[in-house]
Order: structure tokens, then sequence, then C-alpha cells
């Protein structure tokens, strides 16, 4: 299948873009292009469009990518609407969301008070578990004095 795509050109931070027709499987720097049907320099503005080859390959079967659709719809060489390179949710979408919103916000009020009894044993919970460093801090010292006392004793003998 052939495209009908961009080719960037031009050094850093001074692009100008061929129009060029190419099969879609190849990457457009392969150099394999079929047809160069027109040039756009962005920093110009300036474009060059073959109209007649342009519509040759639309004729033939060949596909635009979604920037030169755009180019040619607005330079009127062919009919339509614009194209969105991505995808935006739809209002319609969003307003269908919103009515499923709302049981889900019933189901957390009926569940409020369940997760109100969880934090207030959350806190309970805490505490034990600051006791219990302090409980076995002293029992490792222990351990440790014990064995300091073993190696004194040791060394005297």
């Amino acid at each position: 299948m052939l495209i009908i795509r961009l080719l960037r050109q031009g050094k850093k931070h001074q692009p100008f873009y061929k129009i060029i027709v190419v099969e879609n499987n190849r990457g457009p720097h392969s150099g394999k292009f079929v047809e160069q049907v027109g040039f756009y320099n962005p920093l110009t503005k300036e474009k060059d469009l073959k109209k007649d080859r342009i519509l040759y390959w639309i004729s033939k079967g060949a596909q635009t990518s979604d920037t030169i659709h755009n180019m040619l719809v607005s330079d009127k060489i062919i009919v339509g609407d614009k194209r969105r390179s991505h995808t935006i949710k739809p209002k319609e979408e969003v307003t269908e969301e919103t009515p499923t919103q709302a049981p889900k916000e019933e189901a957390p009020k009926e569940e409020a008070p369940k997760e109100e009894a969880p934090k207030e044993e959350a806190p309970k919970e805490e505490a034990p578990k600051e006791e219990a460093p302090k409980e076995e801090a002293p029992k490792e010292e222990a351990p440790k004095e014990e064995a300091l006392e073993e190696k004194k004793e040791g060394d005297s003998k």
C-alpha cells in the first residue's frame, strides 16, 4: 500500500520536508520513495504541492498521513474534515461516564462507617508497634552486655 507522507530534511532546528509517495512498509529515510510530490518549509510556511500528482496517487489508492491530509484539506486540494493525530475522548463519552460514577459514589457512602472503624483501629495497632521495639531494644542490649562480660571473663582466665 502506498502512503503520502513527510520526509524530514535539513539541519538541527532548521527543518524542511519533502512530501513523498512511499510504500507503507518502508521508512521514509530508506531513500526508496516512489515520487516526490511537494515541499513544505515550516519556518517560512512555504508550500509547493503538485496537485495533479497528489490527486493521481490518491486515485490509485494511496493513503495520506494525518498531517498531509490536514494540509491538503486546508489548501482545498481535497474535500473533507481534518483528522486528529491523537485521540481525545468525545464529550459524549464523558457524559456517559458521569452517570456510572454516581452509583460508585453511593456505594462508598454506605461503606463510610465501615471505613471509619478501621481508621480508629489503625492507631491502636500503631501503638503496640511502637511499644514492641522498645521492649525488644532492652532485650537486645542485655545479650550484648552478657557477651561482653563472658569475653572479659574468658580473657582473664
